[in-house]
């Protein structure tokens, strides 16, 4: 069953990607490049914080224009039945970034009794070094095909590739994509219902004026520098899609949120009833503020100490790769 449902998640996937291209395409128009730089200096200014901030932000200097995009590594700590204190520290991630991003991540890694780690992925998988499986048991595409798209677009690094999963702390902590599937037909969600809400989003931001960047993407294809250009743009379109990603709820939260936050949970309680002390979840930003619900009301913990790491560099500071 896992090829079935891993080609329906990567149709699905291509599907809301396609009606955002429609999206950027429309609203490009005829906006030159000056208009275009106005419009985003004028749009940071008046850029509401989204409610993931904490974990997925743009850093702006001090005239507003983009540094960096950069994830978190936000800190919960509760004591235990014996009074000793337990650690477990949400770290927000990109899937496509920069190669000292992925570099100082694997770093952070070292520190963890046990790193739970997302992947739609049948129980045992092993992701080796190079992050390639091309057995059809992992549904990697064409969900990997668009981020590798985006890698190569972006003159960026993938996740899966760069990511060291080999290490012995790692620890599964996903839906199967039986499991998956299993939830969206329980929860009356459908593809078509993702595909028909994703278009809706688009056409209200079009509607509304909210369409950031749109016009800038287009103009940053012909643009000398175009990895930069389209990174700027694409920062915010991620943070938006970030946010966005709670409309995807059938009647019971979502899948791809909520139901895989509630797994993740339940691998966190065999961690915790095992003994570890110092875990970490690794899972992208968007997931993030509904496990922090989850590990205040659920586990009793208390969000301590925060700091960032640099994803995508936006200025025309020379980057690694």
């Amino acid at each position: 069953m896992s090829k079935p449902v891993s080609s329906r998640i990567g149709f699905c996937v291509s599907l809301i990607a396609a009606f955002f291209v429609q999206h950027l395409v429309v609203g490009a128009q005829q906006t030159t490049e000056k208009q275009v730089d106005e419009k985003e200096q004028v749009e940071a200014k008046a850029k509401v914080a989204s409610p993931n901030a904490r974990f997925l932000r743009i850093r702006r200097d001090q005239k507003g224009r983009p540094v960096a995009m950069e994830t978190s590594v936000v800190r919960y700590q509760m004591k235990n039945k014996d009074g000793e204190t337990v650690i477990v520290d949400l770290i927000g991630a990109v899937h496509v970034g920069e190669k000292q991003y992925y570099k100082s991540l694997n770093k952070q890694f070292e520190k963890y009794e046990s790193l739970l780690y997302e992947l739609v992925a049948p129980e045992g998988t092993v992701i080796p070094k190079g992050g390639r499986v091309d057995d059809g048991s992992i549904s990697l595409n064409p969900i990997g095909g668009i981020q590798k798209g985006l890698k190569n677009l972006l003159d960026l690094e993938f996740q899966l590739e760069k990511i060291d999963y080999t290490k012995d702390n790692f620890v599964h902590a996903d839906m199967t994509p039986e499991e998956f599937g299993e939830s969206m037909a329980e929860n009356e969600e459908s593809l078509g219902g993702y595909a028909l809400k994703a278009m809706g989003q688009s056409m209200a931001m079009q509607a509304s004026g909210k369409d950031s960047g749109t016009a800038g993407m287009i103009m940053a294809l012909f643009s000398s520098d175009k990895s930069l250009r389209m990174r700027r743009v694409m920062a915010q379109q991620m943070i938006d899609m970030e946010a966005g990603l709670a409309m995807f709820e059938g009647k019971n939260g979502s899948t791809i949120i909520n139901h895989r936050n509630a797994k993740c949970m339940e691998v966190l309680k065999r961690e915790l009833a095992a003994g570890k002390k110092k875990i970490a979840i690794f899972y992208g930003a968007g997931h993030l503020l509904d496990m922090e619900k989850r590990l205040i009301s659920d586990f009793q913990m208390n969000a301590g100490g925060q700091k960032w790491f640099p994803a995508w560099t936006l200025t025309k500071r020379k980057y690694e790769r």
